[in-house]
């Protein structure tokens, strides 16, 4: 997991070659981050950063193998790195003398650290400049994190602010502000700065500080009026209307969340477990994780609740009046 490596970049144990992949830029971004705080003497401007769809690997090689000026280590961040997935060689910007690129792995420079960075969803595992940079860089996977793996990625931004996450105030983060890695972030400065960068997080700090996102908010009232709770399903969307959220899209964002609860409940019957649902929706895993922990309603019922949204739907966008009433009335009557 990416906070092991975190962990040994923070302690100094900074190696000669790194490897980013993955789509989540945020991780790769806070790698970076993270190598710049650890190589002594070392700040953002003096990193030698090259763009590979701009600039040959060759060059990079050469930077990294001379002797550093005024700083006892390098840092070199080259970014694109489009030979490591699968492309047409002849479609390449660039003209990357690869040979070079897999014998200087093998003796990289000891006076520098040179990061890849390959912001793609996969790599080509078929080919030998790929196999070269895993078996000889530290990879980090920039890829969604999902369940436990996500909880101590939030308890451990939490520790580098000096502020302490116990795992239920950690998953009621992410409750309160879903599971984007830079919403998280943001989050957890705030209450760090809250604290003084010291202390403990309550579920209080929690609710106290961080705003509900519109789509967060809406589950819960979803949930609510699925399980029967109606006044909590009402004072959700009356919050939301006054917020000046719009009974149009409203009605959209619940209709997709029952849509979603439907996907669910036909997995669930093939026997599909958390990870494979999730695979197969194209969610966060969390989401999944959410629903699977509620009593689901049977199907038919949520069937007949898209329905009535669909019918609303349509009211909302043809018909005058209380706009507002419409989606309220269907709350109060329940499934």
């Amino acid at each position: 997991m990416v906070t092991k490596i975190w962990s040994a970049i923070e302690k100094g144990d900074v190696q000669p070659v790194y490897l980013l992949t993955g789509t989540e830029q945020h991780l790769l971004d806070e790698t970076v981050k993270k190598l710049i705080r650890a190589v002594p003497g070392m700040t953002s401007a003096e990193v030698n950063r090259f763009d590979l769809e701009e600039i040959p690997i060759q060059a990079v090689l050469e930077v990294a193998d001379e002797l550093p000026f005024l700083v006892e280590h390098k840092l070199i961040v080259a970014k694109n790195c489009s030979f490591l997935k699968a492309t047409d060689q002849s479609k390449e910007k660039q003209n990357h003398q690869l040979d070079l690129l897999e014998k200087w792995l093998e003796n990289p420079s000891p006076t520098a650290t040179v990061v890849f960075i390959a912001p793609y969803e996969k790599l080509d595992a078929r080919k030998k400049i790929t196999k070269k940079m895993k078996k000889h860089a530290v990879v980090v996977e920039g890829v969604t994190l999902q369940g436990q793996d996500l909880t101590t990625w939030i308890m451990q931004q939490g520790k580098d602010k000096g502020i302490v996450f116990e795992k239920n105030e950690a998953t009621f983060l992410m409750e309160m502000a879903g599971t984007d890695l830079l919403t998280l972030s943001t989050e957890v400065d705030k209450i760090a700065a809250y604290l003084a960068f010291k202390g403990t997080v309550t579920i209080d700090m929690i609710e106290q500080l961080v705003a509900r996102t519109p789509e967060m908010d809406v589950f819960r009232l979803t949930d609510s009026f699925i399980n029967g709770k109606k006044a909590d399903s009402l004072a959700v969307y009356h919050d939301l209307i006054r917020n000046g959220e719009e009974p149009i899209m409203l009605t959209s964002l619940i209709a997709s969340q029952v849509r979603l609860m439907i996907h669910v409940v036909n997995l669930r019957k093939k026997g599909y477990q958390q990870q494979q649902i999730a695979t197969t929706l194209r969610i966060h895993p969390y989401r999944v994780k959410l629903m699977m922990q509620r009593s689901l309603p049977p199907l038919p019922i949520l069937l007949k609740a898209l329905n009535d949204l669909a019918t609303i739907d349509l009211q909302l966008k043809t018909t005058s009046g209380n706009r507002q009433r419409r989606l309220e009335l269907f709350l109060m009557n329940g499934l």
